[in-house]
């Protein structure tokens, strides 16, 4: 059989924008988004999956295969094929499709915008990067650079003049973000830079004039750690008050890292100040740098659970069209008939095992998704600023677990998709290999996995006593009853002792914080944020299940909708165990990592 080609499924994306979350009837009361309607939504779909079929899969593996090139004066070439994908993404509005029309963007719903991305993603990671740390970029240009000139460079971003990057880590520090050492110090109405940043994706390019750096660094004599850093606009090449660009700015590429996967991201060294001074403009006020960086760095998190969706979403859909087609062995029940007719290896049940796995994770962790796209459109647009508020508060307490759980099931899944391919998967004829090495990189960057657990665990389920955590629970508890009443009872069920485990756990890592056993506690941080991962996405197939029944009944069965039904009964009964496992284990009181004779 031939390589396998990309494809979207459109199917369940729509399924999950408009029969579950019903977005263009949920979004429609929003100012905002009043003159959006499902045709405008469906033909925006449509659109993107055919960019991501025709424009961004093809440059993928030769992208990978070529990577990026640094040249002897500091200018760093993307693969081939990625300038004119560049240039379709731009003038297609793609790059601020969920953006402020005033800035150049389209204001398309977040939740819309999500959809687009996991497409994108899906058929190109490394070069989705791009476009997608520009975007984060240009909204904090937007909110907090320079008054005078914010809102037109923010638009130069949207629209795709000009890229964006964010520029925290520095060697030595890596996620300790308080230990940075880059100094800006006032020169008139600017700041010169000097010091090193490590880690940079999109630190240069060749696919537009000019990048927009936001950079943390200290001003003179500011405090230690976190609270004295100060973020900066730094541009590759300066400009003047009209925006037109004049010498290139010393912020110079001086290495780019080999990696594992995204070869076609630049992920590079950037020196500032070294070969001539570095120029910067302040951006909001001093010492307030890391509360605005996190701004960027919270969509960079669920930007990274679209890429764990994305990548188990192309694993699964690669994985399928191989199994269909790839015959090999005889069928279990003809083991003593050698003559028996060979059968694709879809049919031997280990493999639909694999691939009942790898497509509900995917499903559930959409659902997940776009359904924190939507709270987050409602968090900042509503007319109810209880709803709001409330929604904020859910959108803030999952974006750890988004992050972390599924670009971790992310990564399974691609695994797994190889595993289905065996010996084909593990070479580069096929996708799967390049998938597996891209996909590694989600659970580290952005914030570890490890950090995402401490931030849930230190930080969210401490928020208001607890009740971002309570309220979690209490909805859960309320699609469980009324799952029940549609005769859902066994799964209902199940799902309420995974909740009653969260709660158990919980309450046991609350006694040992209380009690100053704070290794210990977090020590179990990681398999806490797992937990609730895997309970939250059980509720996502249940939600799912209660739908499909109900078109089931009012439009007749369909094998997607039958499908949902049996995502429910697979996951509650082969997924969700995992939930009372990591439960006692969180509760377990075992330390004996932690003694002090191992590792020394």
């Amino acid at each position: 059989m031939g390589a396998l080609s990309y494809d979207v499924d459109l199917e369940d994306i729509r399924f999950v924008l408009f029969d579950q979350l019903k977005v263009h009837e949920e979004l429609a009361p929003i100012e905002q988004y009043a003159e959006f309607d499902r045709e405008t939504y469906e033909a925006t779909l449509d659109e993107a999956a055919r960019i991501a079929r025709e424009v961004l899969a093809p440059i993928n593996a030769p992208g990978d295969r070529e990577g990026c090139r640094l040249d002897a004066d500091g200018n760093v070439h993307t693969p081939e094929g990625y300038g004119e994908a560049w240039r379709i993404m731009a003038e297609g509005g793609w790059i601020g499709v969920g953006s402020d029309p005033e800035l150049g963007g389209i204001g398309m719903p977040g939740v819309i915008t999500m959809a687009v991305v996991e497409m994108f993603i899906g058929a190109c990671m490394a070069f989705e990067m791009y476009p997608g740390l520009t975007a984060a970029a240009a909204r904090v240009v937007a909110a907090h650079g320079p008054e005078a000139t914010r809102r037109a460079i923010a638009t130069k971003m949207f629209s795709g003049e000009w890229a964006g990057t964010m520029c925290l880590t520095e060697a030595g520090a890596g996620s300790d973000v308080g230990e940075n050492r880059c100094r800006a110090t006032p020169v008139g109405d600017r700041y010169h830079l000097e010091g090193e940043k490590i880690f940079i994706s999109g630190g240069d390019q060749d696919l537009t004039e000019n990048i927009v750096h936001l950079v943390l660094a200290r001003t003179p004599d500011s405090p230690a750690g976190t609270k004295g850093l100060s973020l900066f606009l730094v541009p590759k090449v300066r400009f003047d008050d009209e925006l037109a660009l004049t010498a290139r700015n010393g912020a110079y590429v001086t290495k780019i890292e080999e990696k594992l996967g995204i070869h076609g991201s630049a992920t590079c060294v950037l020196t500032l100040g070294t070969q001539e001074p570095c120029e910067g403009w302040l951006v909001g006020e001093e010492h307030r740098g890391i509360q605005i960086m996190f701004e960027m760095m919270n969509e960079a998190r669920i930007g990274v659970g679209a890429q764990g969706v994305a990548v188990a979403a192309t694993a699964t859909r690669y994985a399928i069209a191989y199994a269909r087609e790839r015959v090999q062995g005889g069928s279990v029940r003809d083991l003593k008939d050698a003559s028996a007719p060979r059968i694709a290896i879809q049919q031997h049940p280990d493999v639909r095992r694999m691939l009942m796995t790898m497509k509900v994770w995917t499903e559930t962790m959409r659902s997940m998704l776009y359904r924190l796209g939507q709270r987050a459109d409602v968090a900042e647009r509503d007319a109810d600023e209880d709803k709001r508020r409330r929604y904020l508060e859910r959108v803030e307490l999952l974006v750890p677990i988004l992050k972390a759980h599924c670009s971790d099931l992310g990564f399974d899944a691609s695994v797994m998709g190889l595993q289905v391919l065996g010996g084909y998967g593990y070479i580069g004829e096929y996708p799967l290999e390049q998938l597996v090495r891209d996909a590694k990189i989600c659970s580290i960057y952005e914030g570890t996995n490890g950090i995402q657990a401490m931030d849930l665990l230190g930080r969210k389920l401490r928020r208001r006593g607890g009740a971002l955590f309570m309220d979690w629970m209490t909805d859960g508890q309320a699609e469980c009853a009324a799952a029940r009443e549609e005769g859902f009872d066994q799964a209902a069920s199940a799902l309420e002792r995974s909740l009653q485990h969260c709660g158990a756990a919980a309450m046991h890592l609350g006694g040992m914080g209380a009690q100053g056993q704070l290794e210990g506690t977090l020590l179990q941080a990681y398999p806490f944020l797992s937990m609730m991962g895997v309970v939250h996405l059980g509720l996502e197939a249940l939600s799912q299940a209660r739908v499909a029944k109900r078109l089931i009944e009012e439009q007749g069965e369909t094998p997607h909708r039958k499908g949902k039904l049996l995502n429910l009964s697979f996951y509650v009964a082969n997924l969700l165990p995992q939930a009372s496992a990591l439960s006692r284990a969180v509760q377990s009181g075992d330390t004996s990592c932690l003694d002090e004779v191992l590792f020394t």
